[in-house]
């Protein structure tokens, strides 16, 4: 990945130097007429220039620097379809494309694996921080109510529901399953716990929206919790799949638009039960849209 980025930066340098230098070369070469403003042709070698010293900056840590291979992956893309659009309609010669096999194509299979590595190392989750064990951060997690998750659970039952970023459809759709299945999970002597991603005043906003403002909390911008009881990012299909589209339609037919992104988009969510400072009960989501029997999993194990 580092020599084919510092391969790239090199590349653009060059292009973009002899296009700023020498902007008629290429025309005369092709047999094309000059164009009436060169300056515009210089421009363009600026900015593919400008691109190579960020591919440079990328080689040194192409997962870090992700956003600039992707911006660069996508302007190799749109460029070569730019270029069909100019040869069909005649207003560019043929000759011209070879622009494009330099420039963008060979570059579309590395600039992607590069992107696919740097999405597989995202879904790891390694965190630069060490994580506590289970039962210490269920002791030393508080809630709005000022408890920690393991006190309410010693106290009764706790069902620990995971919400994705209260943005999504999904989210705001399980929140309204909750309120409507409360008092039968109420009824099996088991209190609801709700964990987010975002701020503690957004999200007492639309807690209190569905009825379930009273209803412990607790903010985890960093995933802590999430990254302790196994939940991760999703993979693709679990996000942006056909099904996910699919049930994210029915949602928003129900009335459960989506809202402005907070917290982690590519989050998993997920619901536990707690008993005494202990996991009992789990349900991980196949994917986003997975929609749990909040009462049957509020229920302990025999």
């Amino acid at each position: 990945m580092r020599n084919v980025l510092l391969a790239a930066g090199l590349y653009n340098v060059l292009w973009g130097g002899f296009a700023v230098l020498f902007p008629g070369a290429i025309f005369d070469w092709l047999h094309m007429p000059q164009p009436n403003y060169p300056q515009f042709w210089q421009c363009i070698g600026m900015i593919v220039g400008v691109y190579g010293i960020g591919y440079a900056i990328a080689a040194f840590d192409p997962v870090r620097h992700w956003p600039i291979v992707l911006v660069g992956f996508l302007g190799k893309v749109f460029g070569p379809l730019g270029m069909i659009q100019a040869l069909w309609t005649e207003q560019l010669p043929w000759a011209f494309a070879l622009n494009c096999i330099t420039n963008d194509l060979i570059w579309w299979v590395p600039f992607a694996l590069i992107l696919k590595h740097a999405w597989t190392e995202y879904l790891r989750d390694a965190g630069p921080d060490t994580l506590p064990d289970e039962s210490t951060l269920l002791k030393g997690t508080l809630t709005t109510h000022g408890s920690s998750l393991a006190a309410l659970s010693n106290e009764h039952p706790v069902l620990l529901v995971f919400l994705r970023h209260s943005g999504c459809s999904f989210c705001r759709e399980a929140l309204a399953d909750l309120a409507a299945s409360r008092q039968s999970i109420e009824k099996n002597g088991t209190r609801l716990a709700l964990i987010h991603m975002g701020s503690a005043e957004s999200f007492a906003a639309i807690t209190a929206h569905y009825g379930l403002g009273d209803v412990p909390a607790i903010a985890d911008p960093e995933r802590r919790l999430y990254r302790v009881l196994g939940l991760r990012r999703g993979r693709f299909a679990q996000l942006l799949g056909f099904s996910v589209w699919w049930r994210g339609f029915k949602s928003l037919l129900a009335g459960h638009h989506p809202g402005a992104l907070d917290g982690d988009g590519t989050q998993m969510p997920g619901v536990f039960l707690l008993h005494r400072a202990r996991v009992v009960r789990i349900f991980i989501h196949a994917d986003v849209a997975d929609r749990p029997d909040y009462v049957t999993l509020s229920r302990l194990p025999a």
